[in-house]
């Protein structure tokens, strides 16, 4: 699916569908065009479609096309001169499942235009696409504000899939004092993996957002850049949230593993317990069992043999007892 967002500075922004009319929209240097290229994954991985608008109407280098079309990058920011090759990464994140998913966006910045290429969607680039076409003044400022604008919604969607992972993160922790299945440690490794992943494309998306806050880009307005900035500074305070998840998750994990070794402890004890009371028994039992009196057990009952039965009867009751009685005077258990 293509769409177009034309604007000419007189009115709202105008969305189409066509191709064919682009070279004409963007050879007019007061016009501001919003190229959005939507190219949902198939089995063949052909993007016919897609590879002409970005190679022949817009003439993008091929490399630059291959990087959109074919591999997955980490957020990067390529010069090339007349427009500017921006790879972002959107993220999603399925609070039942505890799955982060990273989805790229690729972005060709022109003079006065903006392409955008995705394979999935982006809830935060729908989000602008619907704020652009009901203000021209999203327009009027020209298309680095506009780029601008597409990578503070990207920001602001980072919060809410930090704040619900913050969620799933406290949740965990509660419920590490009171579950003791294996699908909790499950759950702890998925989250610690999601806040890995975040890390993976934080960082240098942060980097990306410094070049062109910084780098003389000749696509961005001098005064513009101060915008990047702000967004930078979001994205380093992304980071240094997640560096607080992480090791609040790394917490829960050796809080839990701390938790399961003094389980363990306690039934080894108590273990050990049961079978430190019962060894003396299996002594006496072991003992008396022998052919000690040189014939049946009738014939301890026998006058005077019948003491002997009753004395180790004691001694069996009485032992156990006064160890029980001695390990817990002694706070072992």
């Amino acid at each position: 699916m293509v769409r177009v967002l034309h604007s000419n500075g007189n009115g709202l922004p105008v969305e189409s569908h066509g191709i064919g009319h682009i070279p004409a929209m963007v050879a007019d240097p007061s016009a501001v065009v919003w190229v959005d290229i939507y190219d949902p994954e198939d089995e063949n991985g052909a993007h016919p479609e897609a590879l002409h608008i970005l190679q022949d109407v817009f003439g993008f280098h091929p490399l630059a096309v291959e990087d959109a079309l074919v591999e997955t990058h980490v957020p990067k920011v390529d010069d090339w001169g007349s427009y500017l090759y921006i790879v972002m990464h959107a993220v999603h994140f399925e609070h039942g499942k505890d799955y982060l998913e990273t989805r790229e966006l690729d972005i060709f910045v022109g003079s006065n235009y903006l392409v955008t290429y995705r394979t999935q969607e982006i809830r935060a680039l729908e989000q602008q696409w619907r704020i652009t076409q009901r203000d021209e003044r999203h327009t009027r400022r020209g298309v680095d504000y506009l780029l601008y604008e597409l990578c503070d919604a990207i920001a602001t969607d980072y919060l809410p899939v930090m704040d619900t992972i913050d969620e799933a993160v406290d949740l965990v922790q509660d419920e590490v004092f009171e579950r003791r299945d294996a699908r909790l440690v499950e759950r702890i490794f998925k989250l610690k993996r999601a806040v890995l992943d975040l890390r993976r494309v934080l960082s240098p998306q942060r980097e990306v957002l410094n070049k062109l806050s910084r780098g003389d880009f000749a696509v961005i307005d001098e005064r513009d850049r101060v915008y990047f900035r702000d967004v930078y500074d979001h994205f380093v305070r992304l980071v240094d949230l997640n560096e607080s998840l992480r090791d609040v998750v790394g917490g829960v994990l050796d809080t839990y593993l701390s938790v399961a070794a003094n389980r363990t402890n306690d039934i080894m004890k108590t273990l050990t317990i049961v079978s430190l009371m019962f060894l003396p028994l299996t002594f006496v039992t072991g003992f008396f069992g022998m052919n000690f009196f040189g014939g049946s057990i009738e014939l301890i009952f026998d006058a005077p043999k019948w003491p002997l039965f009753f004395a180790g009867m004691l001694i069996m009751i009485g032992m156990p007892l006064a160890m029980l009685m001695y390990i817990r005077r002694r706070g072992w258990w």
